[in-house]
């Protein structure tokens, strides 16, 4: 039998701060006071909810995989970017509905998600998110810390981060956007829901830390949130079909929607602004 009391010290070592964290802020002693969500089971769906008619998530209670909500459909267009990710970050888990498609559907990538909020993750197998395991990783810490301290190590980032109020102060400036970039490999991509009001100072931002001609901007179709993409390195000349036929067949059926309407957009990208 090996001996594993090295690991296990270690593993001890690293665990102690994280629990530590997750009991000041469970008693509202470390940083601001987190709201307590809940869930709401009606007319067949899941629902993460804060407030009353505010819902952060919702799945179908009888198909909990399914991609249900619009712009998180949108947002896993980065597979026209990245068709076979080795790391995909998510910030912000909610009722995981990204995090349980990816870890079904991407067979080869890991799935690293950091949310703030202990008592979401507390409602994790609620709605059917998996254990942690070797290809999936939910951390407790704060969103742009973690992103901060991730030089270079995603292929994808999903950015859909949001608390009662809207998207967290801390998840909104320069320095934020700025670390995602970095947070990237040469060739990754970022998408960032944005359902806020002011969404220009955002997508502004987003051009200053990539660069004017590596930031797209999708509506969503009957739906106030927008989906932007950024990105690092060239885009390289391909026409719809093309982009398109990067993603795997399988993908492609389960988003058959997605991928030809920003595929279009991408093809003719760099013909002037977005």
């Amino acid at each position: 039998m090996r001996d594993d009391t090295g690991d296990t010290q270690a593993a001890g070592g690293r665990i102690r701060p994280l629990l530590a964290r997750l009991l000041a802020r469970l008693r509202g002693g470390a940083g601001p006071r987190l709201r307590k969500p809940y869930v709401r089971r009606h007319e067949g769906f899941t629902s993460l909810q804060f407030v009353r008619r505010q819902t952060q998530s919702r799945m179908v209670t009888g198909d909990p995989d399914r991609l249900l909500v619009p712009y998180t459909r949108t947002m896993l267009a980065t597979l026209l970017w990245q068709p076979a990710p080795r790391v995909l970050g998510m910030v912000g888990l909610g009722g995981g509905s990204q995090a349980k498609f990816c870890h079904r559907n991407l067979p080869g990538t890991r799935v690293e998600i950091v949310e703030n909020n202990p008592h979401v993750i507390a409602l994790r197998g609620a709605f059917g998110v998996p254990d942690d395991d070797a290809r999936l990783q939910v951390v407790l810490d704060d969103g742009a810390a973690f992103v901060g301290r991730q030089p270079g190590r995603f292929d994808v980032l999903l950015v859909d981060g949001y608390d009662e109020r809207g998207i967290p102060e801390a998840l909104s400036t320069q320095a934020f956007y700025d670390a995602c970039h970095d947070a990237l490999r040469d060739d990754g991509v970022l998408a960032c829901n944005l359902y806020v009001r002011n969404p220009e100072a955002h997508v502004a931002r987003l051009r200053r830390a990539f660069g004017d001609a590596r930031v797209l901007v999708v509506d969503e179709p009957k739906m106030s949130n927008r989906v932007a993409f950024a990105w690092r390195g060239d885009l390289p000349p391909r026409d719809e079909a093309a982009w398109v036929a990067r993603v795997p067949e399988d993908l492609r059926r389960l988003l058959p929607e997605v991928f030809p309407r920003v595929a279009a957009r991408l093809a003719r990208a760099a013909s002037g602004p977005r």
